[in-house]
Order: C-alpha cells, then structure tokens, then sequence
C-alpha cells in the first residue's frame, strides 16, 4: 500500500482546535442538491451557503483557529482581483457588438463575482475540515451521489423530456424577473433542453444543472468520485455506468465524449502501468463498438454527421481572440453580444425570440470567456492555480486523489467548450481540497 493510500485513512497532522467547524454547510449543499433543485435555488444555494461557511472561519479565527489557505492561493486572488478591475472595461463597446451602457451589463457581472467569492470561500471551508469534522472518503462519496443524481436527471431527460414545474422560488418572483431565460435557467426546475440538433428537435438532458452542456460537463467531472466511492458495491456500479450510457449518448454533447476519452487515458496513464492501459484501450474500443452496434449507434452517427454548432462557435472563437488584440491585460470585463448571427447583422434578438441571433462572445467556453473577459492576465492567473495544484500533489496516487487530478485535467479539455460556472467550478474546487488535505495529512502544513 503507497503512502498516498494510507493518508487517506489517517487524521490530519495540524493539530485539532478548540473550535470545530460543523460539516452540515458541505454535506447539506451537497447531499439536498436535488432539494435546492426543486425548490428553485438551484446555483443561488452557493452564495446562501457561504455566508455561514464565512461566519464559522471567522468564528473560529477568533477562537484561536487557523485558517488555512491552499496551496497556489496566491494565483486564484490575482484572478479575482482582475476580475474586479476588468469592470472598468464594462462601458467599452468592441466592434460588431450590441452597444449597452455599462449599468446594463453589472447585474451579469455581479453575478459571476458573487459566484466566484462563494466559491471561494467553499474552496477553503471543505480545506479546514478536519477528518473528524468531515472525512474525505465522506466528501469524495457525496461528490459521488451526485453523480448518481446527474445519471438519473439525465435518465429523465431522455424519457420525460418535457417534464418542468414551478418552484417556490419561481413563484416568489415578479413575473417579469422570471420570465427572463437566464432566471428561468435557475429556478425553474425542467429534465432537459428541446433542441435541434440531428435534424430533429429532441429533449437533450439538463437536470438538474439546468443547461445540457453543464450536465455533460458535471458527469465528466463527477464520474471519477462514484468510481472510487462506489468500489465496495461494484456490481451496482457498473450497472450505472452501463446505464448512464443512455443519457450520455442521448445527450448529443461531443464535448462529453471527447472529455470521458482524456480522463480515461489520464487514469491509465497516472497509474504507471502499461497492462491497464492496454486494458482501458481495449475496453474503450469494446464500449465504443458496443454502442455502434447498439440502436444508440444512429444517434451517435447522426451527431457526428450534423455540426451544426461548429460554425457559431467558430465565429465565437475569432470574436473572443479579436477581443484579446484589442484588449490582452484585462479584458472587458464580461460578455458582449454580437450584433444579429455570424452571417448577417439583420438576425438578430426580438420580443418573440429572444434567443435568435445575437450570439454571446465568451459563452462558448470557459477558455474563451476568460479572454475576452479579463484577457490574458485574468486568463493566466485562473490556469495557473489549477496547473500549480496538479503540480504540486503530483505524486498523489491515491484513488480520492486520482480522482480528484483527473477531474482538474478534464476542466481543462472542457474549457474549450463548456462554462464553468457553477457547478463545474464547484466541483474543481471541491476536488482541489480533497487533494489539498491529503497531502496535509501527510505532514506538509500548505
């Protein structure tokens, strides 16, 4: 047994405190997900949830309690400290954009800060959590449910593609507040997005992470933990994999695909040994031919010979590289919508259809939303704390930590296509603790 697999059953080496932190702000968010779901908070539970979780920090501070800071922290504040001066940029209108005044844009923009402080502050709470106060096979497990939660949201979406309801929450809002997609892609709980994708409109899986490329991104990153906290019921589990196969096919999301590639041939490769990667090689052109001649073998077909995406995001990409040259340290600050459709400026938003045209640079993927955002400085600081975390636990090879890299090496991939936040980044950082802590269990104070 490696040294990294017998630090996942030790106890911290910081000494305990006279404070504790309590685990229910960790477990709670994420074991009644589906709750907040349906309830019709959806993301809005992480900024809820991290005014306690700063109370408790501060608390115990007070109380004589450390609080400890991740490893590369340094690298995240620059990030966020740039995402605060890039809202100087938020007046500025770049060519073949749709012209707004900068008050328009601060709700979008205080959202995405809002987010990225209460993710912070999760980032830090889960890291202090000691082995008493929240194990780390504890968290690695709830990460886990949620995959299983993701399996069977997606199950519905496939089935029940037009299941919907109003939340609470929902109800709560002024009508014209909740009318508004983006809020109702928050609070008003549906099993999946109806589109056109193959030719056809058909139901792609969305819950309960509200957008179909959001759930294709979070069983990415969540698959590994159920692997790992499930390994004592192998039977059950490899019978949700098989099953989740279903969704993820149904789900039309190539980025899905290609990111279940990488983080399997990352695993064989981490391992360091050769007869499992031959055996995830085979494996995977078994599954592959398994799914070709199954009947989800047209579905795959006709995604692959319909990109009918290629050409927006194409277009995405040189807008968000043309706001690099334009702008490199800091970006603009957020977003911007282009004026009609990449073919013609005449297609464009209206009242009976407000998503035509108007395509939203940086909406694209994270990669391309942090340069044309908060340019190449914001761009840099953001990879960097993540590249200094697989640097620095490199030699965890235990399965919470193989996870939990593998997942961080996966972001990476996503970030070509897929947004980060919420859940997504949640997640990183959730397993970017786990890794943390292991290797404070290990003696080093970071």
């Amino acid at each position: 047994m490696t040294s990294a697999h017998l630090a996942e059953r030790a106890s911290p080496s910081y000494p305990r405190e006279g404070f504790d932190l309590p685990a229910w702000p960790v477990a709670g968010l994420l074991l009644l997900y589906p709750l907040w779901w349906a309830l019709g908070l959806g993301v809005l539970i992480f900024p809820i949830l991290a005014v306690p979780m700063a109370v408790l920090l501060i608390r115990g501070a007070a109380r004589g309690r450390p609080v400890r800071m991740p490893p590369g922290f340094a690298w995240w504040l620059l990030f966020l400290a740039v995402v605060v001066v890039s809202i100087g940029a938020l007046g500025a209108d770049p060519a073949g954009t749709v012209p707004e005044r900068a008050s328009a844009r601060i709700v979008g923009v205080a959202f995405r800060l809002a987010q990225y402080a209460s993710l912070t502050v999760l980032l830090v709470y889960a890291g202090n959590l000691t082995e008493r106060e929240l194990p780390r096979r504890r968290i690695a497990g709830l990460l886990g449910w949620l995959f299983v939660v993701t399996v069977a949201g997606g199950l519905l979406g496939v089935f029940a593609g037009h299941f919907a309801f109003t939340s609470p929450v929902e109800m709560a809002l002024p009508a014209g507040i909740r009318n508004k997609g983006f809020v109702q892609s928050m609070v008003h709980p549906y099993a999946a997005q109806i589109m056109d994708v193959v030719g056809e409109t058909r139901p792609r899986p969305a819950a309960p992470w509200g957008y179909t490329n959001t759930w294709g991104n979070n069983f990415c990153l969540l698959v590994g933990f159920f692997i790992v906290s499930s390994s004592k019921h192998r039977l059950l589990a490899t019978l949700c994999l098989l099953v989740a196969l279903v969704p993820v096919v149904e789900s039309l999301n190539r980025g899905l695909w290609i990111g279940l590639g990488v983080s399997a041939l990352y695993v064989a490769l981490r391992s360091g040994r050769i007869t499992l990667l031959l055996g995830v090689l085979a494996a995977s052109a078994l599954l592959v031919l398994v799914v070709l001649v199954s009947p989800l073998g047209s579905t795959v077909t006709a995604r692959l010979d319909n990109g009918k995406s290629d050409g927006v995001r194409s277009f995405l990409v040189g807008r968000a590289l043309d706001g690099v040259v334009h702008s490199p340290v800091i970006g603009y600050g957020s977003t911007r919508t282009t004026i009609g459709g990449r073919n013609s400026i005449a297609v464009g938003e209206s009242a009976a259809c407000e998503r035509c045209g108007n395509f939203t640079v940086g909406g694209n993927g994270q990669l391309w939303q942090l340069l044309y955002a908060h340019g190449l400085t914001g761009t840099i600081a953001y990879f960097g704390f993540f590249a200094h975390g697989l640097w620095r636990f490199r030699r965890d090879r235990s399965p919470t930590g193989l996870a939990a890299s593998c997942a961080i090496v996966a972001s990476f991939v996503a970030t070509l296509w897929y947004n980060a936040l919420v859940t997504p980044l949640a997640f990183l950082f959730l397993a970017y603790a786990l890794l943390w802590r292991n290797q404070s269990s290990e003696g080093d104070p970071t």
